[in-house]
């Protein structure tokens, strides 16, 4: 298990420092320095992590909240990778937009940004966590084994899954790496199931610049239908990077020592969340990356919220290209010489907190492998349906990313 003191994985170069006239004078932290084969890396990612939002998106209802991390869910596949060969391994090099790197450059690459996170920015907590169980009468090939402890620091165990107490077993993993905001991704162990392969992520960080909680006051929030809901909305005044365009405008939260932030889109009031959603691609996330400039004394109001989300990616990973992958032509010879298997389901699921003091969130990625027998003005108001990522600074990657289309907050 990785623990990682700092945020993931969602991502990408924030190219402007954020300044507020609150500074409390953090010491700089220096920047992760990427070859270029982990810079193709992270730009692959984020492709994926675009394309795979943009799908979760529509295939949601209008006043669904979301929210996924594109880096829980390329490593438990890419630990899986490593266990595809011939048109299987090209189909999951294609659905995860990692074309043009080789397997070993995928794998350094994701050990080597995992471990330059770590210790990055000592004011925020990031844990990252990877597993594998297996059927304790399944035979599992050693190299693949070796690859995933070596370059992922995967947990690797043989448990009787015929046993009752199996899914307590993984899911008490789960539980651990999460701080118990996911206790369960197995609900039950089918008797073709062979294998689980797990990703958790954890994240805590405070805001740079707290919102204090006695200016948190009910407000109404515009939902998309053209209903409204009071809810609790947190306020303040500050110095922050901030954008506007014709598609919307937005302000970056930074975290701790500013390397993690969340980046607020509110679309402008012609446009939706799915516009903008529609347009995240890399080319205009970096150009919008770009034009973020300090502004001074703005006023931002923006609700509190938490929730969790569950998704089965089936159907969205077999739409990015990797149906193969789930069918009986799947070879996983690596995981298995014999081969005989497939992927039968991946399961997502998230949770966040987003309060005055910052930011609580956490993914966990399951996939499960089974017989082939189965298938501006400066006012910063986001009192409406908005989209929202956590990012980190330097490597370009990103950890998470949301759309609140209805604020709770329990």
């Amino acid at each position: 298990m990785k623990t990682i003191k700092l945020l993931f994985l969602l991502i990408f170069l924030s190219i402007v420092s954020v300044s507020c006239k609150k500074d409390n004078q953090t010491p700089e932290i220096p920047d992760i320095t990427l070859n270029l084969k982990e810079q193709s890396l992270v730009s692959s990612s984020n492709k994926f992590g675009f394309d795979f939002f943009n799908k979760i998106n529509k295939s949601e209802e209008q006043n669904k909240n979301i929210f996924i991390s594109p880096l829980s869910v390329s490593f438990a596949l890419a630990m899986t990778y490593n266990g595809a060969d011939n048109e299987t391994k090209t189909a999951m090099e294609q659905a995860l937009r990692l074309n043009g790197l080789t397997t070993e450059e995928i794998n350094s690459s994701f050990k080597n940004i995992m471990n330059s996170l770590i210790g990055l920015d000592p004011k925020v907590i990031f844990n990252i966590a990877n597993s594998i169980w297996y059927r304790d009468n399944f035979h599992v090939e050693q190299n693949f084994i070796d690859v995933n402890k070596n370059y992922y620091d995967a947990e690797v165990k043989a448990l009787d899954f015929a046993d009752s107490q199996a899914k307590d077993i993984i899911n008490k993993w789960v539980a651990d790496n999460t701080n118990n905001k996911i206790k369960e991704i197995v609900d039950y162990i089918s008797p073709e199931t062979v294998m689980y392969l797990i990703n958790a992520i954890y994240f805590k960080g405070n805001w740079k610049y707290e919102f204090d909680s006695s200016d948190t006051e009910s407000k109404p929030f515009y939902l998309a239908g053209g209903t409204t809901k009071d809810v609790l909305m947190m306020q303040q005044e500050g110095s922050f990077n901030y954008l506007t365009n014709d598609l919307f405008k937005a302000v970056e939260l930074p975290y701790g020592g500013e390397k993690f932030s969340m980046l607020v889109l509110l679309p402008n009031e012609d446009k939706t969340t799915d516009d903008i959603i529609n347009e995240l691609n890399e080319n205009n996330w970096n150009a919008w990356l770009k034009s973020f400039e300090k502004v001074v004394d703005i006023h931002i109001i923006m609700p509190k919220f938490k929730f969790k989300y569950e998704k089965t990616l089936n159907n969205i990973l077999i739409d990015m290209g990797m149906g193969i992958a789930f069918s009986d032509r799947a070879d996983f010879t690596k995981i298995n010489s014999g081969g005989g298997i497939a992927i039968s389901n991946v399961k997502h699921k998230t949770y966040v907190d987003v309060n005055e003091e910052g930011t609580e969130a956490a993914a966990v990625t399951s996939v499960e492998m089974g017989f082939t027998s189965v298938v501006p003005s400066n006012i910063f108001n986001a009192n409406k349906p908005f989209v929202f990522v956590i990012k980190e600074k330097s490597t370009n990657s990103i950890i998470f990313m949301g759309k609140m289309a209805e604020p709770d907050y329990e």
